[in-house]
């Protein structure tokens, strides 16, 4: 996620939501507001997350409203042109043509922009997918990506297909860009060297934090014994993630797993300057810390402990193929080289501006990292031929 207006997110003014987006954030509150009757007081924190961005109808990515590019909350890499995706084509061709076979299935494809990015350039290198399958839960998102793609791509939109959950015995590569930072989280806070896990409660002035001990808190005890984290500090885990990992082991047969989002190794998710955590809200494109601020019109995301994805994965039968910046990924795969022959039409600035924002330290160059888990395939990965940092996992 790129806010093209980034700020502290603490005390940002927000702009005020309109009356029927008001409307619908009072609907959202209040089915949020049974569950929590339901469950005698208290939601654990992830369940409040779930609720408020996936319920069905009225959760942040269920609903209809735009989320991505200039008049959305936030701009994802896909979106500010076309470099992104025709870099990460070089990776996917590679991946391709080694195997011999297979597809690609795209998690969470957004608006398609990606897809068809992705599917322009693979053409162009002779290195199409058998298939190219895209797991969207959202029914708006899946109209829109469906229009998009159909204009785009001509004849070989016939290789897209949507499916609706990970499908078995899969051979190719398995795509997840800004996808992880978006599953709940769990929230714990160190009291007395023990967690406290967040629960949301219900009180006069709407949802509120409340801390409790925890019916199982091995993980995060684990986590404070080995960071040496201090009295107070507050931190995400994202169970949910790892189990998602292990669940892509589990379907797919050869191929690479390709996680791009942003994110930390852990000796740097969990270091003395996050005290308050990761969490973040994005609306506008103004980011700020207040998941209880209209609940269902904002995204929250946490950033990716990277290291727990990558133990995850090996658990399950992953290897371990790469670890970098976005930064190095894209350099290694081209960019520049990509860049110097890009359309005509658009101009050096844009381009230069493109760049800054995908590879410099600035942008998403340094905070947004690229892990592949590799199953069943052989070869180093041509992203990572010029800084792998595994060893930092």
């Amino acid at each position: 996620v790129l806010s093209l207006q980034s700020s502290d997110p603490v005390g940002l003014e927000l702009p005020i939501p309109v009356a029927d987006a008001q409307a619908h954030s009072a609907r959202v509150t209040a089915s949020v507001r049974k569950h929590i009757e339901k469950a005698g007081g208290a939601l654990p924190f992830d369940r409040y997350m779930d609720l408020v961005l996936y319920a069905p109808g009225l959760g942040y990515y269920a609903a209809g409203a735009r989320k991505f590019g200039p008049a959305g909350d936030f701009v994802t890499a896909p979106e500010l042109g076309p470099l992104f995706g025709r870099c990460l084509a070089r990776q996917l061709a590679e991946v391709l043509q080694r195997l011999g076979t297979g597809g690609v299935l795209e998690v969470g494809p957004g608006t398609g922009a990606l897809a068809a990015v992705l599917l322009e350039e693979l053409a162009a290198l002779d290195a199409l997918p058998d298939q190219y399958a895209l797991l969207e839960p959202s029914p708006d998102l899946k109209t829109r990506q469906q229009a998009l793609l159909a204009g785009r791509l001509g004849d070989n939109v016939v290789r897209c297909n949507w499916v609706d959950d990970l499908p078995r015995d899969w051979t190719g590569v398995v795509l997840a860009n800004e996808v992880v930072d978006a599953l709940p989280v769990t929230r714990f806070r160190v009291h007395s060297g023990r967690p406290l896990h967040a629960r949301v409660r219900h009180g006069e002035a709407g949802f509120e934090w409340s801390w409790e001990d925890p019916d199982d808190g091995g993980a995060e005890t684990s986590i404070i014994d080995r960071h040496q984290l201090s009295e107070g500090y507050t931190s995400e885990r994202s169970p949910r993630a790892g189990a998602w990992v292990a669940e892509v082991a589990k379907r797919l047969r050869r191929g690479l797993l390709l996680i791009i989002d942003y994110g930390y190794a852990a000796p740097e998710y969990y270091h003395s300057d996050r005290a308050a955590g990761t969490l973040r809200c994005h609306y506008r494109h103004r980011v700020h810390s207040d998941p209880f601020w209209y609940p269902g019109l904002q995204d929250i995301t946490a950033h990716v402990d990277f290291s727990a994805l990558a133990e995850a994965g090996c658990a399950a039968g992953f290897e371990l193929a790469g670890f970098s910046s976005q930064e190095a990924f894209l350099l290694s795969l081209g960019l520049t080289d990509v860049a110097a022959v890009t359309d005509d039409l658009r101009s050096r600035i844009d381009v230069s501006r493109e760049i800054q924002q995908l590879a410099m330290a600035s942008g998403m160059g340094e905070r947004f990292k690229a892990l592949a888990l590799v199953k069943d395939m052989e070869g180093p990965l041509l992203g990572f031929q010029l800084r792998d940092r595994s060893g930092q996992l």
